[in-house]
């Protein structure tokens, strides 16, 4: 073997030797790891049942399905607005809008209660249904409270929404106005009917429930592993186009708040090539 030859090989076994020996998911080769959905938590009352029936003492042609969604998930509705700062009022105005007060087909088939399409970083189940266009695909949800966690993250996480948010949580007609103006729906009506849904219900009263007058239970933060479907964590990740921290905390089975510990970020935001540690 020739002294060229020898040198060439002992680059190559150096180069080796001095890899990095953590694991890198390069685009294109994500690992496809099933959502895992949490079981729900009793949530402590939010004076639902009695915010019901003074309605229905007061009012008349109220919707009965409209109230009994109402009372089945105003609670989630305060608790995403004292986690996410989005006001109770618009999530439940949307949730009734969105999924017909829980008996759309989406809602009925999927718990999917606010029409959100899979987009290319949803791993979970998923069904085809018509909408703007034929056969689009829409995901799945075990519990309709995941479909509330994953309105929230909708928001959230998405830099088109940052601006809804400094309204804070008792405004809101700017809400629905900035959620039309934000490419949230294409119905040119939409706030105006977000707007009547929420004051011909009253759900602004909700929007008063301050944190401290609930009594949440503490729970882990982290999110639970699946055992049969533990995945290498040990990884760096480069984010793509459609991700986000919440799809990608999904994907990985960790909880956002660590995401944003172990990388050190101070808000949920995160751009494509940024290179985000797992673990």
């Amino acid at each position: 073997m020739s002294f060229k030859n020898i040198l060439f090989c002992f680059i190559l076994l150096v180069a080796a030797s001095c890899a990095s020996k953590k694991t890198f998911v390069k685009p294109g080769k994500k690992k496809v790891v099933k959502v895992v959905e949490k079981e729900p938590v009793k949530l402590p009352s939010v004076n639902e049942t009695k915010h019901v029936e003074k309605l229905k003492d007061t009012e008349v042609n109220l919707n009965k399905f409209t109230l009994e969604y109402i009372e089945k998930f105003a609670p989630i509705a305060v608790k995403k607005m004292h986690t996410h700062k989005i006001p109770a009022s618009i999530t439940l105005a949307q949730g009734v809008l969105e999924s017909g007060s829980g008996r759309s087909e989406l809602a009925l088939k999927s718990n999917n209660h606010f029409g959100i399409k899979c987009h290319t970083n949803w791993t979970g189940e998923s069904v085809t249904h018509d909408d703007d266009e034929k056969g689009e695909c829409f995901r799945k949800y075990e519990y309709p409270e995941t479909s509330y966690e994953d309105h929230s993250a909708f928001l959230t996480q998405r830099k088109r929404y940052e601006f809804l948010f400094s309204f804070g949580t008792k405004d809101y007609k700017k809400w629905a106005r900035g959620l039309k103006d934000a490419g949230y729906a294409t119905d040119p009506k939409y706030p105006e009917k977000l707007i009547k849904i929420i004051e011909d219900y009253k759900l602004h009263e909700f929007d008063d429930v301050k944190e401290k007058d609930v009594k949440y239970a503490k729970v882990d933060k982290k999110i639970d592993e699946n055992p049969e479907e533990k995945i290498d964590k040990n990884v760096l990740y480069e984010v793509q186009k459609g991700d986000t921290l919440y799809s990608i905390s999904k994907r990985f089975m960790i909880s956002v708040e660590d995401l944003k510990d172990r990388n050190g970020l101070k808000d949920n935001t995160i751009s494509i090539g940024q290179v985000l540690k797992i673990k």
